[in-house]
């Protein structure tokens, strides 16, 4: 049996060629129309390679027609699609469902982050490496340096013409999906060398910035065909003065407030860390400095241990980042290349270096996506020296919370909204 075969095989698909959903009231209908997308690719036209996994038949349908208001929530207009049609210049190995949902929640973050270059690198639904920067080429290497290790094989979205600079990076290392509104001229000689790389232009993207309070239905299916239909999430905080000062009044009266504000470039780096908060799945806690990622911690059960996998994260990522700037060799590979005595001495040095830098996290923000329960949740970041903290608030305890940066001159805010993504 070969086993490789099985991620190169393209399914039939047996879906239909559109699909309309109603929502019914008495005599009322309002129905939403679909038409499912498809590609040419060497010569024949094809949908989905597969869903989530090879055996398992997909497509995506493109949003054409219909509308729906329900109370005073009105659905995104048809005729604009972003992930469910890009224009596939370079197909690489046929485009299956994770490519597109990742490129999907990578444009999710990416229409709140419009007034700078910035890059997403997007790995299984969440972003490994987020980041701005005064060009493409500067965003797009500090994304990939703050996860090496996980970008690998990832979608990297960008919100400007992928130029030359940035696409000669980017072909330094494997991706399964560049996404951005234009190429400049030679870029796709470049990514052509790439031979499985997927290349998609979004030309809509130029329109990204409007989605932002754009809304649609978010449907999750049940295994008993039940489906639970949802607005999407829309966060209400997109700059500083949207936040909520840090305060609460408890039973007793007493007030606990918090004594510090953010400096301006805090407030920056908090504003910037919960609008990629909107695209990490929940339970998380993400680490931001300068405008870019440093540790992200997703789907954790418990908050204090979502917090330190992001700690550990930057931790690792930062010593792989040493190794391959000192060696040119991931830290994973040390002892495989430079022999067993000389690679741990190797380790131990990106380590020690580490461990001096606290993974990078020293003067960064820490963001929440939702309350603290408790102050050890937050503790965790003050003791690597994060300096200012965003979360929803709203926990019993958010007096001890506030207590517990005060006691550290750690500055925190509020959202009013919780960020869960599941």
């Amino acid at each position: 049996m070969d086993l490789k075969q099985a991620y190169k095989t393209i399914m039939d698909d047996h879906f239909t060629p559109a699909m309309e959903i109603s929502f019914i009231d008495g005599d009322s209908r309002q129905t939403l129309r679909y038409e499912k997308v498809g590609w040419i690719v060497d010569g024949v036209r094809k949908g989905l390679r597969y869903g989530e996994n090879p055996g398992q038949e997909a497509a995506v349908y493109k949003l054409v027609g219909g509308n729906l208001t329900l109370g005073d929530v009105q659905c995104i207009d048809p005729g604009c699609p972003l992930a469910s049609e890009p224009e596939l210049l370079q197909s690489g190995k046929h485009p299956g469902k994770t490519n597109l949902t990742d490129a999907d929640n990578a444009l999710n973050i990416l229409r709140y982050l419009q007034e700078k270059p910035c890059a997403i690198i997007v790995k299984h639904n969440n972003p490994c490496g987020v980041a701005l920067g005064d060009t493409l080429a500067e965003a797009y290497f500090r994304a990939n340096k703050a996860d090496r290790l996980a970008a690998f094989g990832g979608c990297i979205a960008l919100n400007r013409e992928c130029d030359l600079e940035t696409a000669k990076l980017i072909a330094e290392n494997y991706a399964e999906v560049v996404v951005a509104p234009e190429f400049a001229p030679g870029v796709m000689d470049v990514f052509a060398q790439k031979k499985n790389l997927r290349v998609m232009r979004i030309g809509n993207m130029a329109r990204l910035a409007q989605f932002a309070a754009k809304r649609f239905v978010d449907f999750k299916s049940l295994i008993d065909g039940g489906i639970v239909a949802q607005w999407s999430f829309s966060p209400l905080a997109r700059k500083g003065a949207d936040f909520l000062p840090a305060e609460v009044t408890r039973k007793d009266g007493s007030v606990h407030k918090i004594a510090r504000q953010p400096t301006a470039r805090e407030m920056d780096d908090l504003v910037f860390g919960w609008l990629v908060e909107a695209g990490v799945t929940s339970n998380s806690v993400l680490y931001v400095k300068d405008g870019a990622t440093v540790g992200i911690g997703t789907g954790e059960q418990d908050r204090v241990g979502v917090a330190e996998i992001a700690r550990d994260k930057a931790y690792r990522k930062l010593a792989d980042w040493i190794s391959w700037e000192k060696w040119q060799t991931p830290y994973n590979e040390l002892r495989g290349k430079f022999g067993e005595e000389d690679g741990r001495r190797k380790e131990a040095e990106a380590d020690e270096e580490s461990r001096a830098l606290h993974g990078g996290i020293t003067g960064s923000c820490m963001v929440s996506d939702a309350f603290f329960p408790f102050r050890d949740g937050a503790e965790v970041g003050i003791r690597e020296g994060v300096t200012a903290i965003v979360q929803p608030g709203g926990a019993l305890r958010d007096w001890d919370v506030i207590d517990c940066c005060n006691e550290h001159d750690v500055a925190m805010v509020f959202t009013g909204q919780r960020s869960f993504k599941h």
